[in-house]
C-alpha cells in the first residue's frame, strides 16, 4: 500500500494535481481521495510510464564490465522481451566489449522510455521491420536468416539483457538513442548531439527533448 500511495503522489507532480488532504493535519489518506488522485493520474500517462512508477526499483549490484563477471552471473532466462533483447545484442553487439554491449542496451531501453519510440523493446527492436534497410535494427529486415551460430556468445549477451532489464546496470551513455560504428558517419550524427564512446560504437542523443534526457 505504501507504493501504491507514493506512486499516486507522483502522479499527482506529473499531472499539476493539487493535494488531496482536506486537513493539513490529517496523516491518512481516504480511499475516497486515491481513487480521486489516481483517476487525474492517469490521464495521459503512457503504459511504460505507470509500470514503471508501480514497480518496486531494483537494488543496483557492483556490475563488473567484463567476461568474467558475466560468466560468474546465473543462467538468464526471461519473457519475450529479454528474448527481443537479448538477440537484439546478439546480432547487433556480440563483438563489441562488454561495456559497449551494456550500452547498446541502454540506447533500446532510452528509446522504450521515449515518446517518440514504441513504448516496449520488441516494439522498439522490431520498429520498420518488413521493409528491407528500412528498419531500425539492420539485422531485422536484412533478408538474413536469425540463425545463432555462438551459443556462448548468447548466453553472455543474455545476462547483459537481464541485467539491463532488471534496472542493475549503471548510466553509460547519457540518454542516447541512437548509434552507429566507428567505421561509418551517418548524416544525423552530424546534428545530434554525441554523448558517448564506448568500443567502436559512438553513441547520439537527438537534438529535441525526449523521456530520457
Amino acid at each position: 500500500m505504501r507504493h501504491l500511495v507514493k506512486a499516486l503522489l507522483a502522479f499527482c507532480m506529473l499531472t499539476g494535481a493539487h493535494s488531496v488532504a482536506a486537513d493539513p493535519g490529517d496523516q491518512a489518506v481516504t480511499g475516497d481521495a486515491l481513487r480521486e488522485v489516481e483517476t487525474r493520474g492517469l490521464r495521459g500517462v503512457s503504459q511504460a510510464r505507470l509500470d514503471s512508477l508501480l514497480s518496486e526499483p531494483s537494488a543496483k549490484t557492483n556490475v563488473s564490465f567484463s567476461r568474467s563477471w558475466l560468466d560468474s552471473q546465473p543462467k538468464a532466462k526471461g519473457g519475450a522481451h529479454w528474448k527481443c533483447l537479448s538477440e537484439a545484442l546478439y546480432f547487433e553487439a556480440r563483438g563489441e566489449t562488454v561495456k559497449g554491449q551494456f550500452a547498446v542496451a541502454e540506447v533500446i531501453m532510452n528509446r522504450v522510455r521515449s515518446a517518440r519510440f514504441p513504448d516496449n523493446v520488441c516494439g522498439v527492436i522490431n520498429q520498420g521491420t518488413g521493409r528491407k534497410y528500412q528498419c531500425q535494427f539492420t539485422y531485422t529486415c536484412d533478408g538474413n536468416p536469425e540463425t545463432i551460430h555462438e551459443p556462448r556468445a548468447f548466453d553472455r549477451v543474455s545476462k547483459v539483457a537481464r541485467t539491463v532489464l532488471d534496472g542493475r546496470a549503471p548510466d553509460l551513455t547519457k540518454g542516447a538513442t541512437h548509434y552507429h560504428t566507428t567505421a561509418v558517419r551517418p548524416r544525423w550524427s552530424r546534428v545530434y548531439t554525441k554523448t558517448a564512446a564506448i568500443g567502436v560504437h559512438v553513441f547520439y542523443r537527438h537534438t529535441f527533448r525526449t523521456a530520457s534526457n
